[in-house]
């Protein structure tokens, strides 16, 4: 005769909130334990505080490690459709924004852990909070977890939601992986992503704050390997705004490895250059008395106009615009649609909003998330060496693999 199973779930985050209520809906006995005061912290400052909870064009070609296509059997068994049914039944009334982005219509991140708290009191689930795991033991008969506080508990399986360790304040601090380690999982290497680009270069501070819709790409080899458009913002370190966080990866990636990695920035990318140099031609022969640098003004920001023209090696910029030779214009307009940084660095894990690496996913079941190694044991979220373009896309791993791991960590015994 079969009985209830007792499901121990590490990490009260979004992955791990879903594995709870999806094992205690298929029967099983419940267990949270969750190393901050309060389950979800993270959740509250997603979007911005509004909670991108997903998009609509979730697919395996927006995600990243070494194998992404991983994603597909967790992604295909709970899509984005599923999950907006699902937080519609929770109370979250969806709103589709641009690029297939979808945010509650409350536009608070804090709707979510209002409902997830409801749904795991109204289940059941026995949510420990202050519980900072110290170990995961494999027995015979299931799985002792021991707590930092000397307090045991028992099940029959674990899902391993911990997060990785992307924004430290919420607790993501990468002790996952040192118990994935110790039950005998690979992780890779890690890295922050979706994340600000630090570069070279003694100007910041004099154009921090400027921000423009242009295209931003990761030159490594002198070949493009990584492109997305945008609003860019300078900061005092370099840049930022949403491009920089999509190629943010592949720049922390190369850096990683070693590698010598240039930021290419198109500040003007609605026309060729041919267009472009026929145009400040023409604003020339319209003002041919005026001064350089004022020239320019109603075409780019006002305060990026004396970095332009220094970069474009223009040290006199108050002569009469129409002394600019053809080499000078030319110069410009390379700046304007090509302008190279050498990248120095990426922001922190403060800065973060999620981790590449984690927990091979080639020790993974990707239609279970069982671990190959370890019978019992299931991973969820961004522990694993899964991580997605901004967008909505690392909720839906969470909601996905959770939703996965905690229905196959409650089947009958």
């Amino acid at each position: 005769m079969s009985r209830q199973k007792h499901v121990l779930v590490v990490g009260g985050g979004a992955a791990g909130m879903m594995a709870a209520i999806s094992a205690r809906r298929l029967g099983a006995k419940v267990t949270i334990l969750e190393k901050n005061p309060r389950v979800g912290k993270k959740i509250l400052a997603t979007g911005n505080g509004r909670c991108n909870f997903t998009n609509i064009y979730a697919g395996t070609e927006y995600y990243y490690g070494n194998n992404p296509k991983f994603t597909h059997s967790a992604l295909s068994a709970f899509t984005a459709e599923y999950t907006l049914r699902f937080f519609e039944k929770l109370g979250i009334q969806p709103r589709v924004e641009d690029a297939g982005k979808v945010f509650p219509m409350s536009d608070q991140a804090s709707s979510f852990l209002d409902v997830f708290l409801y749904e795991l009191n109204a289940l059941g689930v026995d949510i420990r909070c202050d519980a900072c795991v110290k170990d995961i033991l494999a027995v015979k008969d299931g799985f002792i977890i021991r707590l930092e506080d000397g307090k045991t508990h028992r099940g029959d399986s674990v899902v391993l939601a911990t997060g990785g360790k992307a924004m430290p304040s919420s607790g993501s601090d990468g002790s996952g992986y040192d118990l994935a380690k110790k039950l005998g999982h690979t992780v890779t290497a890690i890295f922050p992503a979706l994340v600000q680009i630090m570069l070279e270069g003694s100007f910041f501070k004099r154009i921090e704050g400027v921000k423009f819709v242009g295209t931003a790409e990761i030159i490594y080899d002198n070949k493009s390997v990584a492109m997305d458009r945008g609003d860019i913002l300078f900061a005092n370190y370099g840049v930022s705004g949403p491009p920089i966080l999509q190629v943010s990866r592949k720049a922390g990636e190369l850096i990683k490895a070693g590698k010598k990695v240039y930021l290419k920035i198109i500040m003007i990318d609605s026309m060729t250059r041919e267009e472009l140099r026929a145009l400040i031609k023409k604003r020339i022969a319209m003002g041919t008395d005026k001064p350089v640098d004022f020239s320019f003004v109603g075409l780019i920001n006002k305060r990026l106009i004396p970095v332009v023209l220094k970069e474009a090696c223009i040290d006199d910029i108050k002569r009469p615009v129409a002394s600019l030779s053809e080499k000078e214009i030319n110069r410009i307009v390379g700046i304007l649609t090509d302008w190279r940084f050498k990248i120095r660095g990426t922001k922190g894990w403060q800065s973060a909003q999620v981790t590449a690496g984690g927990v091979d996913t080639n020790e993974i079941n990707p239609g279970t998330m069982e671990s190959k190694l370890v019978k019992g044991l299931y991973f969820a979220g961004e522990i694993m060496d899964i991580d997605g373009q901004c967008g909505g896309f690392n909720l839906q791993w969470a909601w996905s693999s959770g939703f996965i791991a905690g229905q196959n960590a409650a089947s009958i015994l």
